[in-house]
């Protein structure tokens, strides 16, 4: 059990003041790296993230191209202001190269890799604030950030994190819930199918806990996905009142 007195959940209220199934509120901005193929800043609670997609261009070294398809690359990475725990780090650590490559498998599976053979598509994930559900938040904005760049893709994936506390399950987990509670599952689900793209666990739930915690994911993947929508199409709003 990962919780070392901290109260993280009294009379039905988190620490924050939400109840164990309310998301923290989430802004998503398109396109604010104008010399990106396509760009998106979004700040989930606490969090502040901005992703970016180059791309296709020729694989680089050579040895990584595949003649069949294009190779999705990614790094996430946190600034080393970010939280007060990676105050002064630079470079890419364990953690950073293992939501970088997760990343880049979940955008494996919805993106058209076979028009662009021989050629890399690269996403790049930034974290300028960190308070927790930084990779769903990083796969969430990415989405948005591919999209806009105008690679097909099959699905807009979107993902958040669900946890446990005791027996109770939240979801959108902060940092101290992430620290602190008894388990915590960031999921990445493809919307048009509700698949999942991607699952990771720290701890342990129930079969039932287990269903609980997905159908929450994915009653908040309504509201993620709309909100991602939204996004893709205040862009192209936008655009047209340039033009129009």
């Amino acid at each position: 059990m990962k919780n070392t007195g901290i109260k993280l959940l009294e009379n039905g209220r988190r620490l924050d003041g939400r109840s164990p199934k309310d998301m923290r509120s989430i802004k998503i901005i398109p396109n604010p790296i104008k010399n990106a193929g396509g760009s998106a800043y979004m700040e989930w609670g606490k969090n502040k993230v901005v992703a970016a997609v180059y791309g296709p261009s020729e694989a680089l070294p050579r040895h990584t191209a595949n003649p069949d398809k294009a190779v999705i690359k990614c790094r996430y990475m946190m600034a080393p202001f970010s939280s007060e725990e990676g105050h002064g780090r630079v470079g890419m650590n364990r953690r950073a190269i293992e939501i970088s490559k997760v990343t880049a498998e979940v955008f494996e599976n919805v993106v058209i890799l076979d028009q662009f053979p021989g050629t890399e598509i690269n996403i790049y994930v930034e974290v300028l604030q960190s308070d927790g559900g930084t990779r769903a938040a990083g796969i969430t904005c990415a989405a948005v950030a591919m999209a806009l760049s105008g690679i097909p893709m099959k699905d807009l994936p979107y993902a958040i994190s669900v946890g446990k506390v005791g027996e109770d399950i939240i979801l959108d987990l902060d940092k101290i819930e992430d620290n602190y509670s008894d388990a915590d599952m960031p999921v990445a689900i493809l919307p048009r199918t509700d698949s999942v793209a991607l699952l990771q666990m720290d701890g342990t739930m129930s079969k039932t806990q287990f269903d609980t915690a997905m159908q929450m994911v994915l009653d908040a993947g309504k509201i993620i996905s709309k909100l991602q929508k939204d996004a893709l199409m205040s862009q192209y709003t936008e655009q047209g009142k340039k033009y129009g």
